[in-house]
């Protein structure tokens, strides 16, 4: 029989053992958990703040056997409107399977499976921040693959007062898992599970004096600070509204007496005139030609100007038209070019029949190409003449077109030169956008006089005799002359097709039927046509019909 000195000695040996067994247990598992789980990459930073403001930085580095992780940390951050802060990265180093680069924009760091210990010293990290200091680094981020943990340390020459640490995507403000002054001494954080491309961000507060700081803040560089809005390329943009403002209200000051003329009322001007035997005439407002007529209202030569000048001539007896067979048409010399005739009338009746040419058909002006260059500056030079336009439209276009391609060109080569060295590329932006803005606005810089703007409305009021008379309007014996003095004016303003249905002659004096086709109301639009696309042919005139004024 035991006695109970004996079973408490026995229960006294078993208890030692069995706490001595669980110690052992707690500190084993204590010690997994420090551990990493295996398969994950995790990392541990510690940070030390040198007397002379350097932070020193040791990284331990645990990536599974088998792979291989990459981190870019950028050392150019963006800290507010046109500014960036600039770290310096020094005394890159690693222990282990790994390496470092650094480059004045980025510090890249390469583990493979392993464990791995980085050193570096990082410069710029200090900041003053009012009345105290800030150290402030990107402790994870630019990992290309998940952390299972990150676990940070700091300590310095005196006591934190204060932390703050962001996780999470860039821009993010979530904070760590855990983040505390770690009883005053220093500072300690931990974030769990950090995705790819995810960072984690310490702020460390510290009293002012502790060290000195050694922030650089500076305009950011590259492409950015180039086009970044400053006093200068804002007095750039600011000079160029004020240009456009002041072309947009130029040009509605010169076109609003033409705005003017097409939104009044008019109604048909009277060309009807009575001589003293009681005959009447057709007689053209402002003494306006047919082919003038196309070139005030559009401010182009185009080729019906031309075509109704043919028929202007003929109707004046300088030249004759009859059909011949075969779907043609003949025109012939019935009186020399005189005096009485514009400098752009005679440079059409010699296109058509040069020296020495009594008659040629329109199929042969198809063969022989007619030239019209000649045409096009006589007319040109005609409206600028009867100052219905200050300056030849086309040379006005021509020139604000090429000025406004040269200020463009030398705009893009501006921006590009200012990008590359001195920015404030925004002022060539704002002066190639000048450019553009004026080629494209050249169409509308011709603008008309103001006798050429009450021309207009005249051509307004022409067009409405031409909708409006009818034969009863004009005694029977002056029909003819009446009919085909308004013609050619029918015909450059779009009117040809009405005209020939009101007053439909058969027998005319300047146009000879064939003696199988006699119905001048279906050969004439034919012979428009097909003079139409021979001059059409002959280049150097637009091709368009006169738009309605």
């Amino acid at each position: 029989m035991r006695t109970p000195l004996l079973s408490a000695a026995v229960l006294k040996n078993w208890g030692v053992a069995i706490f001595a067994a669980v110690a052992l247990t707690a500190i084993s598992a204590v010690g997994a958990l420090a551990q990493p789980l295996p398969g994950t990459v995790s990392t541990e930073v510690r940070m030390k703040l040198e007397r002379d403001s350097k932070l020193t930085i040791t990284e331990t580095v645990h990536v599974p056997d088998g792979k291989t992780v990459k981190r870019t940390v950028p050392l150019r951050l963006a800290v507010g409107n046109d500014l960036e802060r600039q770290y310096q990265v020094t005394d890159a180093r690693v222990e282990g399977k790994g390496s470092a680069t650094v480059s004045s924009d980025q510090f890249t760091t390469t583990f493979e499976g392993g464990q791995a210990t980085l050193t570096y010293t990082v410069v710029g990290a200090v900041a003053p921040v009012g009345d105290a200091l800030e150290v402030r680094w990107q402790v994870a981020g630019g990992w290309d693959t998940e952390l299972d943990k990150v676990a940070v340390t700091f300590s310095a020459p005196d006591s934190p007062t204060s932390v703050n640490c962001l996780a999470g995507p860039v821009g993010s403000s979530q904070p760590c898992t855990s983040a505390d002054l770690a009883d005053g001494k220093g500072v300690r954080a931990q974030e769990i599970k950090l995705g790819a491309g995810e960072r984690v961000d310490v702020a460390i507060g510290l009293s002012a004096g502790v060290v000195p700081p050694n922030a650089v803040v500076v305009e950011q560089s590259g492409l950015a600070a180039a086009f970044a809005l400053t006093p200068v390329s804002g007095i750039a943009l600011g000079g160029l509204l004020v240009l456009l403002l002041g072309g947009v209200a130029l040009l509605w000051y010169l076109r609003g007496r033409d705005v003017a003329a097409l939104s009044s009322e008019v109604g048909a001007v009277s060309v009807l005139v009575r001589d003293q035997g009681g005959r009447v005439a057709f007689a053209s407002p402002d003494g306006v030609l047919p082919g003038q007529v196309g070139t005030v209202v559009d401010e182009h030569v185009d080729v019906v100007d031309v075509t109704a000048t043919v028929i202007d001539l003929a109707v004046r007896n300088y030249l004759w038209i009859a059909e011949t067979e075969g779907h043609d048409w003949q025109i012939v010399r019935r009186n020399p070019a005189d005096a009485s005739l514009s400098g752009y009338e005679k440079a059409v009746y010699e296109a058509l029949l040069p020296q020495g040419v009594e008659a040629v058909t329109v199929s042969e002006l198809r063969g022989r190409q007619v030239d019209l260059a000649r045409v096009r500056d006589e007319l040109y030079a005609d409206v600028v003449e009867k100052r219905w336009f200050v300056r030849r439209p086309d040379a006005e276009r021509s020139l604000f077109w090429w000025v406004g391609i040269g200020i463009a060109v030398l705009g893009v080569a501006a921006t590009v030169v200012l990008a590359l060295t001195i920015g404030n590329a925004l002022f060539g932006l704002a002066v190639a956008v000048g450019g553009v803005a004026l080629a494209f606005g050249s169409r509308s810089m011709p603008a008309r006089t103001k006798r050429g703007s009450e021309l207009l409305e005249h051509v307004r009021g022409l067009r409405g005799y031409l909708h409006g008379v009818t034969p009863q309007d004009v005694p029977e014996d002056d029909r003819e002359l009446v009919f085909s003095r308004s013609l050619p004016y029918a015909v450059v303003l779009g009117e040809t097709e009405r005209w020939l249905a009101t007053f439909g002659q058969q027998d005319l004096y300047w146009y000879g039927n064939s003696e199988t086709n006699t119905d001048f109301r279906r050969t004439f639009p034919a012979f428009l046509g097909a003079l139409d696309g021979v001059l059409a042919q002959a280049g150097h005139l637009r091709s368009l019909r006169t738009p309605n004024p």
